[in-house]
């Protein structure tokens, strides 16, 4: 834990987790409620639920009109923002210190009293299916949305618009029973951080948040991908050709998740990267390319991607899957170096951001359990050697690839 970072981490009376870092000096407080349920728990035929409720759980209370209430968000400056995913809902916010109780008990309004008026059930549904068919205008999301389910498996593989299908199943009634079942002070973590009482608003949400749901402390264990490798391809008439691949990385809980994130550095952490470099600026065989990570709780998967031609794309994915196997051979200390000083520089400029730091103090109550410090983080960094990458490399093989690609061609390289 940095000297100056002092965090607050406790489970209240009503239920919540709650962890706060106290940043004094800063002129914002920002807070995230991170209910623990998202498309895992979406029943099988009404996929897109999770995402119909996140849309239109601040569409109305019992106290007011989704009007009255977006006037009351506005009236006091907060920034309020949601979002769903694979474990998890999360409604942000930013407003002024001396707000923050205000703020508070919107959420706690908004979360606790929902009305789900019938026509915003029904606008955000067809927004929905219209999202939906703007995906097939979009190859770069159709593929990430193809590979999803053999990547991640049958429930964290799912995409948060469902499918046109299981969207015209669901109604307001499905809507009120999904937030009925998975609401609820006993699945949700609070995080806040900024400057502010740290005991008056832990006070606030044990108060605001007692008695909400039911008692069943769930959603808090990890859903197992399920990888299924194999070489698929979309037939598309499309001027480029889109290659996804992934393959099984470590969880962010995982020893080696300070080495992937070099490796990840050193492979596509910016415009001096191997992929950058040898892929598209020496080669000049695609126009993006990138390489990153993705964590589901308690696993991880490693993806490499790029855009090119048709009559490049089985030359790239060769060139792609070469750059990985060559970190092994090659990997010098100032590419090392380079990685690290990136990644200790993102993280110190998201600290200085209050809104960015609260959100990695929330994925980490998420993944560890426990907020973790920015000096602990840094150290791990600053400790992966050459020897570490290689021997990362060598434990995690890449001999089960799952492989998308989608364009006007059937690529060569891999069948």
């Amino acid at each position: 834990m940095s000297a100056n970072e002092v965090f607050h981490h406790r489970r209240l009376a009503c239920g919540a987790e709650f962890a706060a870092i106290a940043l004094p000096g800063r002129h914002t407080t920002s807070f995230q409620i991170r209910l623990l349920c998202g498309l895992v728990d979406e029943p099988d035929d009404q996929l897109g639920l999770a995402r119909i409720v996140e849309e239109t759980v601040g569409k109305g209370t019992e106290k007011r009109t989704a009007r009255q209430l977006s006037d009351a968000f506005d009236a006091i400056g907060a920034q309020a923002g949601s979002g769903v995913g694979r474990e998890s809902i999360v409604f942000r916010c930013s407003c002024l210190p001396e707000f923050t109780a205000e703020a508070l008990a919107l959420h706690a309004e908004m979360l606790r009293t929902p009305t789900f008026p019938q026509e915003y059930c029904d606008v955000a549904l067809e927004l929905g299916l219209q999202e939906l068919a703007a995906i097939e205008d979009d190859p770069s999301e159709l593929a990430s949305r193809l590979i999803s389910p053999h990547a991640f498996g049958r429930l964290l593989g799912r995409h948060e618009l469902g499918t046109r299908e299981s969207l015209e199943r669901i109604n307001r009634e499905a809507i009120v029973e999904f937030w009925r079942s998975n609401f609820s002070a006993n699945r949700m973590q609070f995080t806040i951080g900024g400057a502010f009482d740290v005991e008056k608003v832990a006070s606030d949400v044990d108060r605001l948040f007692a008695g909400f749901g039911d008692h069943v402390s769930s959603g808090r264990g990890c859903v197992p991908v399920e990888f299924n490798p194999g070489v698929r391809h979309h037939h598309k008439e499309t001027e480029q050709q889109q290659i996804l691949m992934c393959y099984p990385g470590v969880a962010v809980t995982h020893r080696d998740y300070a080495v992937e994130r070099v490796m990840l550095g050193v492979l596509g952490g910016g415009m001096s990267s191997r992929l950058f470099t040898e892929v598209r600026e020496k080669q000049g065989l695609v126009y993006w390319v990138g390489a990153w990570d993705d964590h589901p709780k308690g696993s991880g998967l490693i993806f490499l991607g790029a855009s090119t031609t048709p009559a490049r794309c089985d030359q790239t994915i060769r060139t792609l899957l070469r750059e990985v196997e060559r970190l092994g051979e090659d990997l010098t200390e100032a590419e090392l170096q380079r990685a690290k000083v990136g990644i200790i520089a993102k993280m110190q400029t998201h600290g200085d951001i209050t809104r960015a730091r609260l959100g990695e103090l929330s994925a980490d109550v998420f993944h560890h359990g426990r907020p973790i410090g920015a000096d602990e983080k840094t150290a791990q960094i600053q400790a992966v050697t050459t020897a570490d990458i290689r021997r990362y490399l060598e434990e995690h093989p890449r001999d089960r690839l799952c492989v998308q690609t989608l364009g006007p061609r059937v690529m060569e390289a891999l069948a």
